[in-house]
């Protein structure tokens, strides 16, 4: 694997770091915003994060994408407020530490299959959660500037910090 398990695992951490800074830039006022009316509302979308990468992950331990249970976990991310969204997504910080801390090396290596797609389970981890949480927090991003958080910037996208103050 490219990234050793420590590495993904703390990328994977910072990811949840970035939408826990970014979601407190949300202003509550426009939780039903949505760039068009097909797209996702900033709350669907948050929803949306809450559940993803943790139930990805479970699909590359199985092996297996279950539609059934994909739809009954986004089911219940769909009844969670703003503030318990929040949570949850706070909770993937020490999932994927316990999670994807207990598998081997060899673990990562072992073949799966998933979408008709063959592929290792730690490539999968890479390309369907850690990109999964990359993509979807540029649209929240995008969302926010789009609701007028002009101030936002590289550093809140990419280090989920507010950039430092301009030197005088």
């Amino acid at each position: 694997m490219v990234l050793s398990k420590s590495e993904l695992i703390a990328s994977l951490q910072h990811e949840v770091g970035i939408l826990l800074h970014l979601a407190g830039k949300v202003d509550r006022a426009q939780l039903d915003f949505r760039p068009t009316r097909t797209q996702r509302s900033t709350l669907e979308l948050l929803h949306y994060l809450s559940m993803m990468g943790p139930a990805l992950v479970d699909v590359a331990m199985t092996g297996v994408f279950d539609g059934a249970v994909w739809t009954a976990k986004a089911a219940e991310a769909s009844r969670l407020d703003f503030d318990q969204t929040v949570a949850a997504i706070a909770a993937q910080h020490d999932t994927y530490a316990h999670v994807l801390g207990a598998l081997s090396d060899e673990d990562y290596r072992s073949g799966l299959t998933v979408w008709d797609i063959p592929t290792s389970r730690g490539a999968f981890i890479v390309a369907y959660v850690l990109c999964g949480h990359a993509a979807y927090r540029t649209q929240l991003f995008g969302y926010l500037k789009a609701c007028g958080r002009e101030e936002l910037g590289t550093s809140n996208l990419w280090d989920g910090a507010d950039p430092a103050p301009a030197a005088s």
